[in-house]
């Protein structure tokens, strides 16, 4: 979390994703280089990911495609209105 506040700042979610990341990979037993090839992300920038919470948002969206995550994106920075009608309509399925 920041340092004087309680809520968090970039690199804390970062620093989260990455963690997230690592267990979803570990609980699918893949190794950072399973990982990099399911995902086309090199091994250097899983292993710096994992370790930093560094990586591109195109390599992120890739690691996430791979671990069949790739959906959780689709509701980041919609309007609240979107979110609700979205909300609607899936859970009518």
């Amino acid at each position: 979390m920041g340092k004087y506040s309680a809520h968090k700042i970039p690199s804390d979610i970062l620093a989260s994703t990455a963690q997230h990341v690592a267990t979803l990979r570990k609980q699918q037993r893949w190794t950072q280089q399973d990982l990099a090839i399911k995902s086309g992300v090199s091994f250097g920038s899983i292993k710096r990911f994992e370790r930093s919470g560094q990586i591109s948002f195109e390599s992120l969206l890739k690691v996430a495609e791979a671990l069949n995550r790739l959906t959780d994106f689709e509701t980041i920075l919609l309007p609240k209105d979107d979110i609700r009608i979205n909300k609607l309509f899936n859970d009518r399925k």
